[in-house]
């Protein structure tokens, strides 16, 4: 269970990393309303740039901090659960855009996995 557990916060963790350093710029199929950047989907759900950078900088460091959590197990718990709590957020600002479900899945699946981590963590 503990390869299991690395491995959810391997792929979490990269895969944030992945959507706010080097895509966050570039259009995906996920992005909310019509937006091609993630500052154009902060804008589409009525959120100011403020919002956005508060938000980047809790997923980053996050991010890291679950990978640090490989090696220093107390920052599993506080770090994935700040992401656990972001993606029910970012569900929440997909519905209230009314995007279709397939926008939803990667926050889905990275809920997912961050309570898969929780729950092997616990």
């Amino acid at each position: 269970m503990e390869i299991l557990a690395i491995a959810l916060q391997v792929i979490v963790s990269l895969g944030l990393l992945n959507v706010w350093i080097l895509r966050f710029n570039c259009k995906t199929s996920y992005r909310g309303g019509e937006a091609t950047s993630m500052r154009e989907e902060f804008a589409a759900y009525g959120l100011p740039a403020s919002v956005m950078l508060a938000v980047g900088g809790l997923k980053i460091l996050s991010a890291l901090a679950l990978l640090a959590g490989i090696w220093l197990p107390v920052a599993v718990i506080p770090a994935a659960s700040v992401i656990a709590l972001l993606m029910i957020a970012a569900i929440a600002m997909h519905m209230k855009v009314k995007d279709p479900l397939v926008k939803f899945l990667p926050a889905a699946g990275v809920l997912v996995m961050t309570i898969g981590i929780l729950v092997l963590n616990a």
